[in-house]
């Protein structure tokens, strides 16, 4: 037999696995983005129509609630028909709602379009779509994959952000929009229908992680190199006992209190930064910033979390949302850029990087056939503290006229998330790569 197709035969799971990455890294490049780009279109909705910031934040609020409310079918549809299914539809639902959004002009046309079909549609795009089948390709570099796919957010809003602003103050929110959807049906939704899969063994192949090494001590009798609890990672769980562990409620609740932060902040950050006296363009310019600053948290943080526990990834992760509420508390006292450019590295490189375990955690904790079922119901429980963060945001801003009671209360709920992963313990399952 020729040695070489034989070796090359032996690498097709790692290529198509890479092929995988590139598919997830674009699509959830504009999935997460169009969800984030709420933030640009916040201010011109607010200046348009002169709803209070509470009213026009649950747009954003009642897209995460549905979300979250769809997120277990989602991991459901995911196991039965694959991402190339599920994610390319939610691509047509998300087109559909951002042109039908130029056309509306009430609240509840805006929270249908803008928020059902868009921010709702985006979650099969964003991360927690892919969070449920990229876990299968991979396990010896499961958190570096993640982190490379989430560093597609980084990448895409560094030029869709500052576009975005740009049309906005050139020609209106609306051409925004529709140029964006186009985008969609053109490159993402064919991408996805036609290269997409849920796992190697749709095609006849194994993740990357099945090496000589594991299949040995397989057949020999002993663990697995990387299974600390052999009786619980053998398990195969269904979402009702997954409900009956501990486990899976810290996890749940490190997932809702770490999304609470994330996009409380994320909502309100450029009106935050326009209040304070800073430039639109300025603002603008961070918001993408901080993804492309998650780039590189993303990728070294997704390597180290291949090595160390991902707890303590997780809680370096977490910090940076300490630090960047820390940075906007001082501004009001110190209007410096410097700041501004300091909330954006902590946010960026520390918090942004939190994908590459919120990805890697629950798959390894409780990986099996019933994965996207279990993984959907903590993506539920998660979204259901991004929805919160906004509103909670926006509620309590109109009642003091500050943000800066939740921006404390987001620096006591990152400290929660960091205290609750720890109780998870994925440490204690499976060791990292």
């Amino acid at each position: 037999m020729n040695a070489l197709p034989f070796r090359l035969a032996r690498r097709l799971p790692f290529f198509y696995g890479w092929v995988v990455v590139a598919v997830a890294f674009i699509t959830l490049g504009f999935g997460n983005n169009i969800r984030a780009a709420f933030s640009l279109l916040y201010p011109p909705l607010l200046s348009e129509f002169g709803w209070d910031r509470a009213i026009t934040g649950s747009i954003f609020s009642i897209g995460f609630f549905v979300a979250a409310l769809l997120a277990p079918l989602m991991g459901w549809l995911m196991d039965r028909h694959g991402p190339q299914v599920v994610i390319a539809g939610a691509t047509a639902l998300v087109a559909a709602g951002l042109a039908l959004a130029t056309q509306a002009d009430t609240l509840w046309q805006f929270q249908v379009t803008l928020g059902v079909m868009t921010i709702g549609g985006c979650s099969a795009l964003a991360f927690n779509g892919h969070f449920i089948f990229l876990p299968h390709w991979f396990s010896r570099q499961r958190a570096l994959a993640i982190g490379i796919v989430s560093a597609g957010s980084g990448l895409v809003g560094l030029i869709m952000f500052p576009w975005l602003q740009g049309m906005i103050e050139g020609v209106g929110w609306r051409q925004g929009c529709l140029i964006i959807a186009g985008l969609l049906v053109i490159l993402v939704l064919p991408l996805n229908a036609l290269l997409q899969r849920r796992a190697p063994a749709d095609l006849g192949l194994r993740p990357d992680g099945d090496d000589d090494e594991g299949r040995a001590a397989a057949r020999s009798g002993l663990r697995p190199p990387r299974i600390v609890d052999p009786a619980w990672a053998a398990k195969p769980w269904t979402l009702a006992e997954a409900l009956c562990t501990l486990r899976f409620w810290a996890c749940a609740i490190g997932f809702a209190t770490a999304m609470f932060a994330w996009y409380g902040i994320l909502v309100h950050q450029t009106k935050l930064l326009v209040d304070l006296g800073f430039e639109a363009e300025l603002a603008a310019i961070i918001l993408g910033l901080i993804p492309m600053l998650g780039v590189v948290g993303q990728i070294v943080l997704g390597i180290l979390a291949d090595r160390i526990w991902r707890e303590w990834v997780w809680t370096i992760s977490c910090f940076g949302f300490v630090l960047g509420c820390l940075a906007l508390l001082a501004l009001p006292y110190a209007t410096d850029p410097l700041l501004v450019y300091a909330f954006a590295a902590a946010m960026g490189v520390l918090g942004y990087a939190l994908p590459v375990v919120y990805g890697a955690i629950p798959a390894d904790l409780f990986q099996g056939p019933h994965y996207g079922s279990i993984y959907g119901s903590l993506a539920l429980i998660g979204s259901s503290g991004a929805a919160a963060g906004p509103f909670v945001y926006g509620a309590l801003f109109d009642a003091t006229r500050t943000y800066d009671g939740a921006l404390w209360l987001t620096i006591a709920v990152a400290f929660a998330s960091m205290a609750a992963m720890w109780i998870a313990a994925p440490r204690n399952v499976r060791r990292p790569g």
